[in-house]
């Protein structure tokens, strides 16, 4: 199974590019944001957003070329990534990302959300200048989702009468509707037709929700180091995810440790053991299945190329996370 290096490979030069451009364009501002910015594009994240957007937009041009436009549109969506990214940290008190302190424990909180604002703002006077108000409306629409999925994860804490699809609109909101909108996005800058736009639409959600179960199922069966946070922290904050409605059907006792918080000494554990005992990991991997092999039909049509290869590979890149 290829890496995430090896999937990007055929537009590393571009992601090497974008990270100069992303520096340049934040901007000599204010020091301590920029202090801020710089170290978040120095952290070495896997770029996998803009990496989808740089692959798609190869794979949908005759001659395999970038337009200036395209490059951009990377851009932004790596800035409203790092800028969601900086405020989840904030909300979720980490103290590190992928092994780097995080901007709110280097700097500290009210300067994380002022980066984090910043860094929106940045996004919309840029995606404001591609002069294309199609794309504007998909990204502005990226960047409310994402306030949206914030609010309502706080709102659903520990909430068992939550419904399976609260689970998933949350989702789609935090991590799928970033890559669908942007995916789609490409294709308007490309002149695809409506049809095909709806595909690569498809395409981008089905592979963020892919990536999210996936994530979900990490929670429970990941170790700290391969998270990147403490293992279960997911379950321990009161984020319900599909591993534990799942195992909510078959073990209704599990219902009144969440509804206490997992208050009494025990309670977290016992919740764990429930959820590794039920059937609930294998449905949640069949889900993220189902999931990847949908994002993958999406494509089908692009034409052969090195870019189109590997996106075709990516729903089973997402999966492989798992083994």
């Amino acid at each position: 199974m290829s890496t995430v290096t090896e999937l990007l490979q055929p537009v590393e030069t571009d992601l090497e590019t974008l990270l100069g451009d992303l520096r340049s364009l934040i901007g000599a501002g204010h020091p301590i944001l920029q202090a801020a910015a710089e170290h978040l594009f120095s952290a070495g994240g896997k770029r996998l957003r803009p990496g989808i957007v740089l692959l798609l937009s190869r794979a949908l041009s005759a001659q395999g070329e970038l337009t200036p436009r395209h490059r951009r549109l990377a851009e932004i969506t790596e800035m409203i990534h790092t800028a969601s990214l900086v405020h989840d940290d904030v909300v979720d008190e980490a103290s590190t990302r992928r092994g780097v302190d995080t901007v709110h424990s280097r700097f500290d909180a009210r300067v994380a959300v002022l980066a984090g604002d910043f860094l929106f703002a940045q996004a919309s006077w840029h995606l404001a200048n591609l002069d294309d108000l199609d794309v504007v409306k998909l990204l502005s629409r990226v960047i409310m989702d994402l306030a949206d999925g914030e609010v309502k994860q706080g709102l659903y804490r520990f909430d068992t009468a939550q419904t399976f699809e609260t689970y998933l609109e949350k989702s789609y909101c935090k991590t799928a509707s970033l890559i669908a909108n942007s995916c789609r996005a490409a294709g308007v800058l490309s002149g695809c037709s409506p049809s095909h736009l709806d595909s690569l639409y498809q395409f981008g959600r089905q592979l963020g929700l892919a990536f999210q179960v996936v994530d979900d199922i990490l929670d429970f069966t990941g170790s700290d180091q391969q998270l990147g946070k403490p293992a279960a922290s997911d379950l321990a904050s009161g984020y319900l995810t599909a591993p534990t409605f799942y195992a909510l059907e078959e073990h209704p006792s599990l219902q009144p440790l969440i509804d206490r918080q997992f208050s009494e000494p025990g309670d977290l554990d016992k919740a764990l053991e429930m959820v590794r005992a039920s059937k609930a990991i294998e449905r949640t991997r069949e889900l993220a299945e189902t999931f990847a092999r949908e994002s993958r039909e999406s494509i089908a049509w692009l034409p052969e190329s090195a870019a189109q290869r590997a996106l075709m590979e990516l729903p089973d890149f997402v999966l492989s996370r798992l083994y």
